[in-house]
């Protein structure tokens, strides 16, 4: 069930946090990172296992809270304003392969912002965060 736990979470990062997965090879610290969210829910896992909890309920369950401190995920919401907003831009990232990349170097543009309004389920949908980060996506484009 560890490993299986294991796979998920890094097809998660892979996915909805790809900044992450680029921090984490880059220090050869997957294996590490990966361990050490397992562990933190070492005691849960065993608590429902031996209470002989079915395992999607497990799966589901630890999935949701080694996956908590990585939502909302920054690069899924600039990757939604980069797409709706500039339009143009994002098809043509997408077909130079670079999207990813850009998405990435866009979230560090962004970084203050986000860091100044915060980013959190709760705020997701302010217009003064969605304005803010529109704004210095166009400024990052020109």
């Amino acid at each position: 069930m560890e490993e299986l736990l294991k796979e998920k979470l890094w097809f998660y990062i892979i996915h909805n946090n790809p900044d992450l997965m680029f921090t984490l090879q880059e220090d050869y610290s997957v294996l590490d990172y990966l361990n050490e969210k397992i562990n933190g829910i070492k005691f849960l896992l065993d608590d429902m296992l031996s209470d002989g909890t079915p395992k999607y309920i497990i799966e589901e369950i630890c999935l949701n809270v080694l996956t908590e401190d990585l939502k909302p995920s920054r690069f899924l919401y600039i990757r939604s304003l980069l797409s709706e907003e500039f339009e143009k831009s994002y098809a043509g990232f997408q077909e130079s392969g670079i999207l990813t990349y850009e998405i990435i170097n866009l979230m560090e543009s962004c970084k203050p912002i986000f860091e100044t309004i915060g980013f959190t389920k709760e705020n997701e949908e302010d217009p003064t965060l969605r304005n803010a980060l529109i704004g210095q996506i166009a400024d990052y484009l020109n």
